[in-house]
Order: structure tokens, then C-alpha cells, then sequence
């Protein structure tokens, strides 16, 4: 069967327009970025988080409106818009807090914003996927730009190191999904996600579309971060530098969630029996995995690296309690975990200087002593990450174990508390070394990018103030699945 693909007229393609202006605007900065002396790059790291500002307004406000583009590849809807603003907020603070910290390091180059802004935009067509064709495109721009920016630093051997083994299993990842996906085509004869849950009912190929939808789970888990496909995740995490780890750790995860909603309920959800089953076993296999390697680890880095992969646990145990509300949850979920990793490595970077990387858990022994407001940070930073009241994090796991319990699965709930118990630890370990062991080294220096310092400030107490407008926050990610 062909299909004759007409050139959409200029109205059509509105929803399309904020990722228009922002591939439009990577690439204008691209150029123009070759014109600029390495002392004005600030001029280029501006103007990425001015476009990265504009493109926030145009969603917030709906400008382009919502609808499909392309016979049904691109779909924007409120689903797609509310994880889009959490994208490219995400992608906005990774070029604030890196800016002060590779501008010391000799590291900014005008690639560095163009890479993030191209992340973005693939970001953003993948939650807007309408087709397997979208998904895989959306997830390649992701992919191929988190490599390079892993690679960020040449002389870096760890960087190069953590690069390579990103580049090899990423794509091992990409192979496993796009094998699932062309089995998913192979028995309902089409490509879009509507078109696949609609030719279920009647496929005989059953075992195909089983088998099919078991790699594309494989590949969704890998992109998570989700055990046992998370290998790739503390080498990533300990050899990037601290802005791009904090890039990698946010806002890919939310477009990772967007891939696995569209794929697994917009594609296959009549085989929701099956796959929410599937999601279980990862969810557990991660809080269990995740925790305990978390509490081994004295690199911080590593450490969040690990409580990374519990979260994901936590995060897909709401995709597995199905339903509206469970994807709700899910989707609180990776906003408020992005928000706290963000922060998290916001504190890194704010506490490294030029041949000083804070990257150890001792290097924040007696920090309270040394700077107090910075220990008080951290301390909302650690407190919310290990779900303690009322700071953002308790009410997230809240949501999400509400939703596995009214999902039928009280056992993932019990297994989810458990853990939680578990990965308190490990945070609090940090808040401890802080406020009761000694101070080692000298006072530290005063940072000279204020705005980072004010950033990193609102960001932190966000995570205690949020809460307030809690039924606001779930009624609006509720919203965007109805």
C-alpha cells in the first residue's frame, strides 16, 4: 500500500513551530558562533539560553496550537506540551550551571550550547512521536549529541573512556529497539503508533507483536537507566564533567518516559497485561540493584549515578500501575526527579573550583563549618532525593506507590518502601558527614558567577516549597492524559 505524501502548507505545520524556531535557532548559532572570538563565547551561550527561553514561552502559552503534522508522525498534545517545558526548562538550567564551570576548565566551546539545543529538539519530537519512524529519529539526535558532549573533554581519558562505552551500548540499545519496532510493523502492517493499537484486535501475528514489544521494552529500559540495563550509567555519570552529567541525569529522562508512554500505551496498549508485567520486573530489579550498589560507592557522582537507577524503579512502577493516574504519577515523578538531580549536580559544580573536583562524599565533611548557606542547599538536595517530609521527593514516591497499589500490584508497593528505607541511607550519609565530622581543608573560596549561586539557591528550595502547591502540580500532570 503507498501513501502520497503532499507538501503540508504553512498553517499545518503550526503545532510544529516551536521545534522549528529552535532547530532554526541551533543552527543560525552555529554559524554564528563562527564569527565569535573565544573570549565573547558568552555571547553564544546567551543567546542559546534566550532561544531555550523563547521556545518555554511559546509552549507555555500554546503558541502554534495542538493538532498532527505529517500524517500523523508528529502529534502535539497536552502530554506532549507539559514534558516538552519540563525539557527545555531542564536543558536551560544544564547551560546556566555549566557556563562559570567549563569557562575555568578552558572547556566552553560554541559547540557546547548547539549540542544541548539539538538534544533538545530531539527531546522534543520524541515525545511527540506519532510514528516509529518519529521515535527513532527524535532518539538519535538525542543519542548521537549526549555522545559528543560526553566526549566533551579530549584529554580527559576517563571522559574519552565513559564516551565510547555511552557510543557502544547505545547503540547496542538503539539496535534492540529498532528490532522490536520493525517486528511490531511486521505483524500490524503500518508504522503509526494509533494505527498499531488499532490493527492488535486483529492481527494473528501475536507472538511476533509479543516479541516485538519485549525488545522495544529493552530498549526503553536502557535509555532509563533501568537495571539490568544500566551499565552504562556510573561510567557515564563519573566520567562526564559535572554540567553534562547533570545534562544527561534530566532532562533524557523525561523524554525517555515520553518514549515509553507513547510506545507501550499510545502503541501497543491492548497488550497492557503483558508489558505492565514486564515494567514490574525492571521497576523491582532496580530498587533492589540500584540501592545497593548506591550504598557502596564514596564518589558521589557514582552514588547518584546508582540511586539513578532506583528512581527509575520507582518511576516505572506508575507506568506498570497503568491507568491515567499512573502515568500521572509517573510523570510527576520524572519532573521532580529531574528537578533534584539538576540540583544535585548543581551543588557539584558550585562547589568545584579550578583543579578541585567535588566529587567525593569526603569533600563535603564539615561543610556546614566551612560555608553554611551551601550545607543548607545541599541538605534540601539530599533530604528530598531519599523522600523525607514534607520535602518534594516524599510526595512523589507517594504518588507513584498509590498508583502501583491501585494497579494491583501491592507487592511492588511493599518492595518500593523497602527500598526507599534503603536509599535513605546513603543520602543521609551525606548530610552527616556535613554537619558532624570535621572540616577538612580551608574555607572555600567565594564563587564568582552569582547567578549560578542564585539558580542553584532557587532551585534547592524549590524542592521544599513546591510541595505547598502539591494538588495544583498532580491535577496538571493528570491533565495531560486525559
Amino acid at each position: 500500500m503507498t501513501t502520497s505524501l503532499a507538501m503540508p502548507s504553512a498553517a499545518e505545520l503550526l503545532p510544529l513551530l516551536p521545534e522549528l524556531v529552535l532547530i532554526g535557532g541551533a543552527f543560525a548559532l552555529l554559524i554564528v558562533d563562527l564569527f565569535i572570538s573565544a573570549r565573547h563565547k558568552v555571547f553564544t551561550h546567551f543567546l542559546s539560553v534566550l532561544l531555550l527561553a523563547v521556545v518555554l514561552a511559546m509552549l507555555a502559552t500554546g503558541t502554534g496550537g495542538q493538532g498532527t503534522v505529517m500524517n500523523g508522525m508528529f502529534v502535539r498534545d497536552a502530554a506532549a506540551d507539559v514534558m516538552k517545558m519540563a525539557i527545555v526548562l531542564m536543558s536551560g538550567l544544564t547551560l546556566v550551571y555549566g557556563w562559570s564551570y567549563l569557562r575555568e576548565r578552558n572547556l566552553f566551546q560554541g559547540e557546547v550550547p548547539v549540542l544541548v539545543l539539538f538534544a533538545t529538539a530531539g527531546m522534543m519530537m520524541l515525545v511527540s512521536a506519532g510514528s516509529l519512524v518519529m521515535v527513532y529519529l527524535g532518539l538519535e539526535l538525542l543519542a548521537l549529541s549526549s555522545y559528543a558532549l560526553v566526549a566533551l573533554d579530549r584529554d580527559n581519558g576517563r571522559a574519552t573512556e565513559a564516551a565510547m562505552k555511552y557510543i557502544v551500548l547505545g547503540s547496542l540499545a538503539s539496535g534492540l529497539l529498532l528490532y522490536g519496532m520493525s517486528l511490531v510493523y511486521g505483524a500490524t502492517g503500518t508504522l503509526q503508533l494509533d494505527g498499531i493499537n488499532a490493527a492488535i484486535a486483529t492481527t494473528h501475528e501475536r507472538t511476533l507483536l509479543l516479541t516485538g514489544t519485549v525488545f522495544m521494552v529493552a530498549g526503553v529500559a536502557f535509555k532509563l537507566g533501568a537495571a539490568p540495563f544500566h551499565m552504562w550509567l556510573p561510567d557515564v555519570y563519573q566520567g562526564a564533567t559535572a554540567p553534562i552529567a547533570l545534562f544527561v541525569s534530566s532532562a533524557p529522562k523525561l523524554a525517555a518516559f515520553g518514549m515509553a508512554w507513547r510506545l507501550l500505551e499510545v502503541g501497543v496498549g491492548p497488550l497492557a497485561e503483558e508489558w505492565k508485567w514486564l515494567l514490574a520486573g525492571l521497576a523491582a530489579v532496580s530498587l533492589v540493584i540500584g540501592n545497593l550498589m548506591a550504598v557502596a560507592q564514596s564518589n558521589i557522582k557514582r552514588m547518584l549515578a546508582y540511586s539513578t537507577v532506583s528512581h527509575i524503579g520507582f518511576l516505572l512502577m506508575g507506568l506498570a500501575g497503568g491507568d491515567e493516574r499512573g502515568y500521572a504519577a509517573a510523570l510527576f515523578y520524572a519532573i521532580a526527579y529531574a528537578l533534584m538531580s539538576t540540583a544535585a549536580f548543581g551543588a557539584i559544580i558550585a562547589l568545584s573550583r579550578q583543579g578541585f573536583e567535588a566529587e567525593n562524599i569526603d569533600d563535603f565533611k564539615g561543610l556546614n563549618a566551612r560555608n553554611p548557606w551551601m550545607a543548607g542547599l545541599v541538605l534540601c538536595i539530599m533530604a528530598s532525593l531519599a523522600g523525607v517530609p514534607p520535602f518534594l521527593g516524599f510526595w512523589t514516591k507517594l504518588a507513584v506507590l498509590a498508583a502501583a497499589v491501585q494497579g494491583g500490584m501491592l507487592w511492588l508497593a511493599l518492595l518500593g518502601v523497602v527500598c526507599a528505607v534503603i536509599g535513605a541511607f546513603y543520602y543521609l550519609r551525606v548530610i552527616k558527614v556535613m554537619y558532624f565530622d570535621e572540616p577538612v581543608g580551608g574555607p572555600l573560596p567565594a564563587h564568582n558567577d552569582r547567578v549560578l549561586g542564585i539558580v542553584l539557591g532557587v532551585n534547592s528550595l524549590a524542592l521544599l516549597v513546591l510541595p505547598l502547591g502539591l494538588n495544583r502540580l498532580l491535577e496538571w500532570c493528570q491533565q495531560a492524559f486525559m
